[in-house]
């Protein structure tokens, strides 16, 4: 998702010679058909391969890859710590001159899930390795291209007559607007600042307020139904087994339901990036007629 948005980003500031690596042929087709000036890569970073070579004479790197959610560690292991191991040493294997690592709000979570320790294990190890570079963390994001979170919740609620909130719904939620990551990520290959960032949502909003304003958004017709938190996770659980990658996991529900409040800097003076609106985010987000409707591989 991020990584999507920020091509866009950087082609509306003017910013060239963009090279993305994905291992997905499907998403990278995607890219190519909105962005057919931007080079791209077919490559999984978890492999030593040819793709060390195009760190050769680079200026900056944007580290995006990411496990979110899975069933079992391998599928973090690999994405979260063996791809940003092969990195680190291509860029310094490279002397590329700036890094821009895009963490997580989780690494400061009193959760202990599979994505929280590989991420924290991900950042530890940019940090320790010696390379020029600044760490972002951001709260959870929404916006467009979103195959996860937020985007997947859209598309589930169209679909459904009834959508299940776990408990009450009033899990305090820190959303942070994908395009005003990405002007924040621009910035920084700018001003090349050398620190750590907590990149937190302005807004506080509640888990079953936001998904009342993405059913407002997509003109959703489904009734919003509490159900008992161990119900929730008994279904998760279920669909687990029928499905080897599915959208929501129950360590993403603990996670929700952690009571997490992440600190908040004033990134708007810090970075000179205005924040959207959470509504006006939604409706850009959802009724965008270039990008809205697109969906990437999952």
């Amino acid at each position: 998702m991020v990584g999507q948005n920020l091509v866009s980003c950087l082609e509306s500031h003017g910013c060239g010679n963009v090279l993305v690596i994905d291992k997905s042929a499907a998403n990278l087709a995607i890219l190519k058909r909105l962005h057919p000036r931007v080079s791209v890569l077919c490559a999984d970073l978890a492999q030593p391969g040819d793709w060390y070579r195009h760190f050769d004479g680079a200026e900056n790197i944007v580290m995006l890859q990411a496990q979110i959610g899975a069933t079992n560690s391998d599928p973090f292991v690999r994405n979260n710590i063996d791809s940003t191991r092969n990195v680190l040493d291509a860029i310094q294997g490279f002397q590329v001159p700036y890094t821009v690592h895009v963490s997580s709000s989780v690494v400061n979570s009193v959760a202990n899930d599979l994505y929280t320790t590989t991420k924290r294990e991900q950042e530890r190890l940019v940090t320790e390795s010696g390379i020029p570079h600044v760490v972002l963390r951001p709260t959870l994001m929404f916006g467009w291209f979103d195959r996860k979170h937020l985007g997947w919740l859209s598309r589930f609620m169209r679909r459904v007559p009834v959508f299940p909130i776990p408990g009450d719904g009033r899990y305090l939620r820190q959303p942070l607007y994908v395009g005003d990551f990405c002007e924040i990520i621009v910035s920084c290959l700018s001003s090349r600042p050398l620190q750590t960032f907590d990149i937190t949502g302005l807004e506080r909003i509640d888990y079953i307020d936001m998904i009342r304003e993405i059913r407002k958004a997509v003109g959703a017709r489904c009734a919003i139904v509490r159900i008992p938190y161990g119900l929730f996770s008994l279904l998760l659980r279920l669909w687990g087994v029928l499905d080897r990658n599915p959208p929501f996991t129950t360590e993403q529900l603990a996670a929700l339901i952690a009571g997490d409040v992440f600190d908040v800097i004033d990134w708007e003076a810090r970075f000179d990036v205005k924040a959207t609106p959470f509504t006006i985010a939604i409706d850009q987000t959802f009724r965008d007629p270039r990008f809205s409707e697109i969906v990437l591989d999952f």
